[in-house]
């Protein structure tokens, strides 16, 4: 696609980089067989193709419109049309990079302004935890959107603890809104790599993986958030300690894979950065370690079926598929991922289901819909958002693999 960028940003290190993207791209519209948000509106803008056009429209010096920023705001920054795309479109960066320019020229409404400001702000924030326990107090008379957002049921607990002598040692980030929302999680993935003789350290004053502002157009914000986590890691990992940075939520797993990028022109933190995302493991990725460690420490795996849902920051953004089910199905357990429209976003999406609920809903709906066609006793995913966003539509319950498998342990 060939692009002549407008004087404004012909010598920005952005407009570069989007006018790089936008020449990969053939108008194909593979893309637009699996977006989501095309498959619900049928508009060519709310597909990638459509998008990459208003992006370039921005770039040449073109009308930029509310509209314009509707329709970005729209896209679920799945990735489901990278994995699709022949040409290599690196849509995900050239998504960002264009809200980031929609949103310095183009002023939202009040209420809306308020709305993404809050989100950013108070889950990222060291309220946020008390204010969910009231939220959960409350949770009856709350707003659908709302109460859709706060965990309804207290998770069931194993009792004990499982300890080997431990080899290996793997630094943790906790994030922003899982440890409040759903801490047991966190719990598990601790019980389970004790078990496997790996030990878990958490390095004090980390806190949101970064991706949440990005994608709320906070470019900025993202970035000291990447920088913060960084500076808290370095010591740590400058004693040689540590072989991986792990997370159980897949979404912060892809943004810590993504810091080099995303920090490649800061003279200070490119070099740290790029040893950081080096360092970046999902959580699934030391499922080859675990099986081997965990099979003579299992009490039975359930028999009860389960359903795998990848989320699109796992099949996607990191290019991980069918892990999870095969390393279970090693251990005993009874898992498919194999199901109908599997590639498709669940529509939470960080905070996309909040600021998008039409959308979101309709996507949650059908993705449950497909996995219920498996008649599963739980439902199982790997990121805080999926699991949460699936639970507010189904009462089959839903878990993070690891909960599943931490279970079984004696």
């Amino acid at each position: 696609m060939q692009t002549q960028l407008s004087p404004e940003f012909s010598a920005s290190a952005e407009g570069k980089e989007a006018a790089a993207i936008l020449r990969k791209c053939v108008h194909c519209g593979f893309c637009n067989a699996t977006c989501p948000t095309y498959q619900l509106t049928g508009d060519e803008l709310d597909g990638p193709r459509g998008r990459i056009y208003l992006v370039k429209q921005l770039l040449e010096g073109g009308d930029v419109t509310r509209s314009t920023q509707l329709h970005l705001d729209r896209c679920l920054t799945c990735l489901n049309c990278q994995t699709t795309c022949p040409s290599g479109v690196e849509f995900g960066h050239l998504v960002d990079i264009g809200r980031t320019l929609v949103e310095a020229r183009v002023a939202r409404p009040p209420l809306e302004k308020a709305a993404r400001w809050s989100l950013k702000e108070g889950l990222t924030s060291r309220w946020f935890a008390p204010l969910l326990r009231v939220g959960k107090a409350l949770r009856p008379i709350l707003p659908k959107i709302l109460r859709d957002k706060v965990p309804g049921r207290e998770r069931e607990r194993s009792g004990g603890t499982v300890s080997v002598a431990r080899t290996r040692k793997v630094l943790m980030l906790q994030g922003c809104v899982q440890p409040a929302m759903l801490p047991d999680i966190d719990r598990a993935t601790v019980r389970v790599l004790d078990a496997a003789g790996i030990e878990t350290v958490f390095a004090a004053g980390t806190g949101c993986c970064g991706a949440l502002r990005t994608h709320l157009s906070d470019k900025q914000g993202g970035l000291a958030d990447m920088r913060r986590n960084i500076d808290a890691w370095t010591p740590l990992l400058a004693a040689g300690e540590v072989e991986a940075i792990i997370s159980s939520a897949s979404a912060c797993t892809l943004a810590i894979k993504e810091y080099g990028h995303a920090l490649r022109r800061d003279a200070a933190y490119a070099e740290p950065a790029r040893r950081v995302s080096a360092l970046a493991r999902d959580l699934s990725e030391l499922l080859p370690l675990l099986v081997p460690a965990l099979k003579e420490q299992l009490r039975g795996a359930s028999a009860q079926r389960a359903v795998f849902h990848a989320p699109c920051t796992l099949q996607h953004g990191q290019r991980l598929r069918g892990g999870v089910e095969t390393h279970l199905r090693e251990l005993g357990f009874d898992v498919s991922g194999g199901y109908e429209e599997s590639h498709l976003c669940c529509g939470s999406a960080g905070t996309y289901s909040v600021l998008q609920p039409q959308l979101a809903r309709a996507l949650r709906d059908r993705k449950i819909a497909n996995l219920a066609r498996a008649e599963p006793a739980c439902i199982l995913s790997a990121n805080v958002g999926c699991i949460q966003h699936l639970q507010s539509g189904t009462s089959t319950p839903v878990l993070h693999w690891i909960e599943l498998l931490e279970r079984a342990l004696h």
